[in-house]
């Protein structure tokens, strides 16, 4: 066993995936083979997205009918869960009130502990239907209002802004939050899809690697970046406070969310320019031109002084603000795109499986004489 330390396991390659094709140095990634900035920009909808992840191959006209059908059926939550969801306490976190919510989801699904290929299959889709739905409902229920079941007619990302806001949403603003959940879907082997595999791995249930997952997204350090990101964007207040804030932040050593990625280098995300002029757009439409100003000259500073570019949280922020979607929900709405990244993976996980089981390098003290209670100081 070779003693070597590579903390973070940055660069460590712990699985093979047909998934996502990740390629850092070139700045691209593709869901199966197909370019995600190139599906994004031509339209390509979640759903779509959703089966792609799923079997390897998109959707034809019958296959993505049947299939948008097949989620549409699966949205319902049980009455038990919602009853649940209202004894939340109201200033819980909204991604400790999801992860604990979909942990109690698994409770009401009688297949919870059918681990077969089929039987994951149709749990991956049940949750990814009803993601949005309990992401709402605990939202909806901290401020006191009433969930509101998903409606009729409406795909993935127009009914959960239907069920935030309690009216049918805008068609450009359906699809701008469509194209995040599309751009958001999948990572590869990011810190919460390598937390769901690792659960997959020891064979246990899929609720129980998702819920996993969850917890890991909830950190400030992975989901957490787009809210920090935001919470900066607030502080500076105004576009011409951009240069001053950030001379002091640098001055400072501050570390600033959203710029730069472990994995993408030199030629930046290439999620980030998608996300960057759906925000211009989206801000300026519905009169939040202020957070994507404050935004853009924070970007333009940075890349001047720093030469970072900025990665797919920081585009993010001004976009789901601009939507009217509290910064308490920034972490939910990822949630809802990447569980599809993470129930692929989990499936893929156990159709080779092996325990995921690495070593630790110990520091400590050796050799160390153990003495009874009375012969101790």
């Amino acid at each position: 066993m070779s003693d070597k330390l590579t903390r973070g396991l940055e660069g460590i390659i712990a699985v093979e995936t047909s998934i996502c094709d990740l390629d850092g140095e070139s700045g691209r990634l593709a869901y199966r083979g197909y370019d995600v900035p190139d599906m994004a920009r031509k339209g390509v909808t979640y759903e779509e997205i959703i089966y792609l992840l799923l079997n390897d191959e998109l959707p034809n006209r019958v296959a993505l009918k049947s299939f948008s059908a097949e989620l549409t059926t699966e949205r319902n939550l049980p009455r038990e869960l919602l009853r649940m969801i209202k004894l939340i306490p109201p200033g819980t976190h909204r991604m400790a009130a999801l992860r604990g919510a979909v942990g109690m989801l698994g409770l009401f699904d009688p297949e919870a502990e059918d681990t077969s290929p089929e039987g994951n299959r149709r749990k991956a889709v049940r949750l990814i239907a009803r993601m949005p739905v309990i992401a709402a409902a605990i939202h909806r229920t901290a401020r006191g209002e009433k969930p509101l079941s998903p409606r009729k007619g409406l795909g993935h990302a127009a009914n959960f802004l239907y069920m935030v806001f309690g009216e049918k949403p805008d068609k450009q603003d359906v699809r701008a939050l469509d194209a995040s959940l599309v751009l958001y879907a999948e990572h590869e082997n990011n810190a919460s899809t390598f937390t769901g595999r690792v659960v997959a791995s020891t064979l246990s249930d899929i609720y129980s690697a998702v819920t996993a997952a969850i917890g890991s997204l909830k950190g400030p350090l992975h989901g957490g970046a787009g809210l920090a990101v935001m919470d900066t964007l607030e502080e500076i207040g105004d576009a011409k406070n951009a240069d001053s804030f950030l001379e002091k932040a640098l001055a400072d050593k501050r570390l600033l969310m959203g710029f730069g990625h472990r994995v993408y280098h030199r030629s930046g995300d290439p999620r980030a320019a998608i996300l960057m002029n759906m925000a211009r757009e989206t801000c300026r439409r519905r009169g939040a031109e202020k957070w994507f100003d404050i935004a853009h000259a924070l970007d333009q500073g940075v890349q001047i002084r720093k030469g970072i570019i900025p990665n797919v949280d920081f585009y993010s922020a001004p976009l789901w603000r601009g939507l009217g979607l509290p910064p308490s929900l920034f972490i939910p709405v990822i949630t809802v795109s990447r569980v599809a990244g993470w129930c692929a993976n989990i499936l893929e996980q156990q159709e080779k499986n092996r325990l995921i089981r690495p070593r630790a390098s110990y520091i400590g003290a050796s050799n160390r004489a153990y003495k009874s209670l009375r012969g101790r100081p």
